[in-house]
């Protein structure tokens, strides 16, 4: 069985996890922390990052887009009937998604009202693009077959889903496609499948406590429908 090495509140790993959950693919999973990171985990891990997936040979891959191929290239792609075309596009709005995951993280641990209205421009910029991209029909990303786009914006869209629960402000106020493919994501119940129990707490602990958005430093928590939303 193939093993995954993680952080619990990474969206890196998550997509990973998400990947091999709607593949239907048995993995194990251990957890480390990455303030003090075993040297077991070093020596196999060139970049020092998570997510790593350890293969049934005991091979040892980093980097999540590297891992996200080799799943689909030992396991098989959601969807194998697409056009070279096609591929490309979505390796392209996948890397869309993957490259603003620390964007996102960076946005949700801003202290001060300042920074979090400087640092979620580019974040909603990208949400704003991929409105304008869904067709507003399907209910996934150009299709209603879960892809592999859906997976890689899953992990901004489940942590953008738990911040409006938690304080009221919503990352995708005003792009309502953009909320139906959150909500049908959700309810594939992948999203939770592919995280550890605790991640909703650990989640919380680390980005909805003294931070602007937990409403306990310079401001109250920004809420839909105020100029720090829409």
């Amino acid at each position: 069985m193939i093993k995954i090495v993680s952080f619990k509140i990474c969206p890196f790993v998550q997509r990973v996890t998400a990947a091999l959950e709607a593949k239907g693919i048995d993995y194990q999973i251990e957890y480390i922390s990455l303030k003090e990171k075993p040297q077991w985990f070093l020596d196999i891990s060139p970049n020092g990052q998570v997510p790593v997936l350890v293969t049934e040979n005991n091979t040892a891959l980093f980097e999540s887009d590297a891992i996200i191929e080799y799943i689909e290239d030992e396991y098989g792609a959601l969807n194998n009937e697409l056009s070279n075309e096609q591929r490309a596009l979505d390796r392209a709005w996948s890397y869309l998604a993957s490259k603003h995951y620390l964007s996102q993280c960076g946005t949700m641990r801003s202290r001060t009202k300042e920074d979090f209205e400087q640092r979620s421009e580019n974040l909603v910029k990208a949400f704003s693009k991929a409105e304008q991209k869904l067709s507003g029909t399907s209910l996934f990303f150009g299709s209603n077959h879960l892809g592999k786009v859906d997976i890689a914006w899953l992990p901004l869209l489940h942590r953008a889903h738990i911040v409006k629960q938690k304080t009221g402000f919503d990352f995708l106020c005003g792009l309502p496609k953009m909320q139906a493919w959150q909500n049908n994501l959700l309810a594939t119940g992948i999203a939770n499948k592919a995280v550890a129990e605790d991640f909703e707490e650990k989640f919380s602990d680390f980005y909805l406590s003294n931070t602007y958005l937990a409403g306990n430093n310079e401001a109250p928590a920004p809420s839909c429908g105020v100029s720090s939303c829409c």
